[in-house]
């Protein structure tokens, strides 16, 4: 591999126009491809198969009207009260709003709550009349009954005076038809009681059914209103949003303020932002004083660039023809950048390193890609392995997820093996400044420079940072070990969910939407659970209403259940839908056990009721897909340590350096874990970070970070460790090895993890509040991996065991190849500067 390699450098360099020309064409027809082709963004976080998709699919099937997305809008009044020009201005928006060809109708929240508040004085208002209809009743049943008493009486005295019966029935018949009438009349109205006190008994249950749901808050200042689409809230296109926040904002005349809630005015058509780019400036900063020059701080830049114009323009290109959330191009937008700057950086410096040690422009960059690119295109493997990986849980948002980023990244890796070589070919002796140019001239030429460098060279690694870990190396472990420990403590609380209204800045219009909802209204009317009940066939329709009341009473009785109320109804009594609130909001624990409740009397309804139920809606969902993706956790967690162990097996031919790698990521992303915790579940340095609303944890954060923090650590592990092997192999003692390799790598390791954490920690004030946990994850996961772990820990346990580090079994050692990730078979012994002419190393096996 390394001298197919060292020969894909030289062709870039002798062919750099041609080169250049093809990533020209490729990024051409990739930004047209993504200027014709792309789709709209959405967060959607469904997963086929699962009960809350069957159940949607079901509604869309046999309820259309109750398919399709909704959301609220909360109007809140600017004075104490709403004023009755306010009211008409909210009905009118909202009957505008219903002409658009996306909505499929709205409730308007004024005439709800008359409805409900009539609905509640009716009934008052019945059984008053049937508490004096009984009275009345009871009277003339009374009365009915004197004269039956009477009637009786005059019968036994006229047959004890001897009358016949004829004469009797003549005397008294008038009576007893009288009293015959009286009866019947009793017996309807008896009957038609009967009727309105079971009117009324399931009105009662209506209202206790609908008891804790307010249209219109208590004190007359809050109203909120649905909108229902004709499409998922997934689905919407930008401007159809707009259109809805630009037709409710009218009410501002009215002195009224319109709050569309999260799911119409979340925007997830930009991914670039202000943040963002401060991250890269950050980078680029470092990449100056790294380089010395405008021009090689530039370079990775541009290539980084150039890679995620690639990978990103070729994400959007598919998202017309695959569902695709935001946050798809951001990962890659995110990845694509900081390990564009690194690979490009490692071929770089290593480039600048021979020029100034003498070497010919070509061989430098022809060797440099055989050796500083070999390395790349394994770190660069194992990265988009891990991601590509994403697809094993079988969450389809995450294998796009996963896919587009691994894409991403593997577009980086080839723009730094053949883009790079082309590059430094046009530019030339240009890529270090004059001044360097002229101290390495005069360093080259004088007399004894080489015992001169290796003597810097000893003094370095004996008195740098590496010098400082391998003198007190026992001390340095542990105390790595215990400060990653501390810092993962909170890990253990780690609670997941997907982001709702309250999780988003204080300033913006979703939480001000969610803040006036919670407070007038209660958490829970955030975050409705939807159920659908299947009913038996031939229901009446008195008898279907009866069984939703049924449903709906037993639904009530779960805990921290405030309102379960029967929505709709099929045509043909068969399926009901019933609207849920929990107490807290959709992403609080006590709404995810109450999902947990809520499906745990599935049995019980079915059994008493003959009712089958299931849960949907965006509540459900997302809790769904947290539970889903926290099972998938350590399953995937395996298969990426797994392949670590496989992959530095083969790198280092050692079983030591494998298992101090995985060790050492594990800690990395214990300690990760740990932060994001303390820092979005509770707040801490909130105001540092802008968690003005601290809650769970964004709930596909742990198993992208995994994978993203496994590469990029396996990253800095092989350039780190591969120097000392290399060192190793050359015949150093195993301790010095430790000391020269790590100070021949420290210093671009350093540059490069800066650089990285820089532009992911742009990513911690991103525009998109769900990306903002994801850039502080994985910045704070590469600083303390590359600092802590690969810059202490690893250079400490490795002069502790010395040669036993490099200890690998004979049997072993005679089946594994050799893939020589450090391109030591490039490097014929006794071999100097070389010249122009420099032949290219002849009867070197690719490996």
């Amino acid at each position: 591999m390394a001298l197919l390699l060292y020969r894909l450098g030289k062709f870039s360099y002798r062919h750099r126009w041609l080169v250049i020309s093809l990533w020209l064409a490729v990024l051409v027809a990739v930004g047209g491809s993504a200027a014709a082709f792309h789709g709209t963004m959405a967060n959607n976080f469904q997963i086929p198969g699962t009960e809350t998709q069957q159940m949607a699919d079901k509604l869309k099937k046999e309820l259309p009207a109750a398919s399709g997305g909704s959301a609220g809008i909360v109007f809140e009044a600017n004075d104490a009260q709403f004023s009755q020009a306010g009211r008409d201005a909210v009905s009118a928006a909202l009957t505008r709003l219903q002409s658009l060809p996306d909505v499929r109708g709205t409730v308007d929240p004024f005439t709800t709550q008359a409805r409900l508040d009539k609905s509640a004085a009716d009934l008052a208002a019945g059984e008053r009349k049937a508490a004096a209809g009984k009275s009345q009743l009871d009277k003339a049943a009374a009365e009915l009954d004197a004269g039956k008493a009477q009637l009786e009486n005059a019968e036994q005295q006229m047959a004890a005076a001897g009358l016949p019966p004829a004469a009797v029935e003549a005397q008294l018949g008038q009576q007893k038809a009288a009293l015959a009438a009286g009866q019947e009349k009793l017996d309807a109205g008896t009957k038609e009681l009967d009727a309105a006190n079971q009117e009324l008994a399931l009105g009662k249950r209506e209202l206790a059914a609908s008891q804790g749901m307010r249209f219109v808050s208590e004190d007359g200042k809050a109203a909120i209103a649905q909108v229902q689409f004709r499409t998922s809230i997934n689905g919407l296109e930008p401007q159809v949003r707009q259109e809805v926040q630009d037709i409710v904002n009218e009410v501002s005349s009215a002195g009224v303020t319109a709050l569309p809630s999260k799911e119409i005015t979340e925007d997830v058509t930009e991914i670039f932002g202000v943040a963002e780019i401060v991250g890269i400036a950050v980078a680029a900063l470092v990449l100056v004083i790294m380089l010395g020059t405008l021009i090689a701080a530039g370079l990775p830049l541009v290539m980084a660039l150039v890679g995620v114009a690639g990978g990103v323009g070729g994400t959007f290109a598919l998202s017309g023809a695959i569902d695709m959330s935001s946050i798809s191009p951001m990962l890659a937008l995110m990845l694509g950048l900081a390990v564009g700057i690194d690979y490009c950086l490692f071929i770089v410096n290593r480039h600048r390193s021979q020029l100034l040690a003498g070497m010919d422009g070509e061989e430098s960059v022809a060797l440099a890609t055989g050796t500083a690119g070999n390395a790349v295109l394994f770190a660069g493997l194992t990265v988009i392995i891990a991601l590509a990986a994403l697809v094993v849980p079988g969450l389809p948002f995450l294998a796009v997820m996963g896919l587009s980023a691994a894409a991403t990244v593997a577009v980086a890796v080839v723009v730094a093996l053949t883009l790079t070589p082309a590059m430094l070919s046009l530019v030339g002796r240009r890529l270090i400044s004059k001044r360097a140019w002229a101290q390495a001239e005069k360093h080259n030429a004088s007399p004894g420079q080489e015992a001169e460098d290796r003597a810097k060279d000893e003094h370095r690694s004996s008195h740098g940072w590496g010098g400082l870990v391998t003198r007190h190396p026992v001390m340095a472990t542990l105390a790595g070990v215990l400060l990653l420990g501390i810092v993962a403590l909170p890990a253990s609380q780690l609670r997941l969910a997907l982001p709702d209204g309250g999780s988003e800045p204080v300033d913006s219009q979703a939480f001000k939407a969610y803040d006036v909802t919670s407070r007038s209204f209660g958490e829970g009317t955030t975050g409705p659970i939807v159920v659908v009940g299947d009913f038996p066939e031939g229901l009446s329709e008195a008898d279907a209403k009866a069984k939703q009341l049924d449903v709906a009473d037993v639904l009530r009785t779960t805990e921290n259940v405030i309102a379960a109320v029967p929505v709709a109804l099929s045509e043909d009594r068969r399926t009901a839908v019933f609207q849920v609130i929990p107490k807290e909001g959709p992403a609080s624990a006590s709404t995810v056990e109450v999902v947990s409740a809520l499906r745990a009397e599935k049995a019980a309804i079915k059994d008493s009721l003959g009712v089958d139920i299931g849960l949907t809606g965006q509540t459900a969902g997302n809790i769904d897909v947290s539970t889903k993706l926290g099972d998938a956790l350590p399953p995937y967690l395996a298969i990426v340590v797994g392949l670590s162990l496989v992959l530095l097996l083969l790198v280092f031919r050692s079983i030591v350096v494998p298992l101090l790698a995985t060790g050492g990521f594990l800690l990395s992303l214990a300690a990760a874990f740990g932060a994001v915790v303390a820092v979005y579940q509770w707040g801490w340095l909130g105001s540092v970070f802008g968690v003005d609303n601290p809650g769970a944890v964004l709930s596909f954060l742990p198993i992208i970070l995994i994978g993203v923090l496994f590469g990029l650590a396996m990253d800095y592990q092989v350039f780190i460790a591969s120097g000392m092997r290399e060192s190793f192999m050359h015949g150093e003692p195993a301790k010095h090895a430790v000391r020269s390799g790590f100070s021949h790598a420290s210093a671009v390791v350093t540059a490069a993890a800066i650089i990285m954490v820089s532009v992911f920690s742009g990513f911690i004030f991103s525009h998109l509040n769900m990306v903002r946990p994801l850039g502080f994850a994985m910045a704070f996961g590469v600083l303390v991996d590359a600092f802590v772990v690969r810059m202490t820990i690893v250079p400490a346990v490795m002069y502790l065991l010395g040669e036993k580090a490099w200890w690998l079994p004979s049997w072993l050692e005679r089946i594994l190849p050799d893939v020589d990730v450090e391109g030591t078979k490039l490097r014929k012994p006794g071999t100097t500067a070389v010249g122009a002419s420099a032949p290219e190393p002849a009867g070197v096996p690719a490996g």
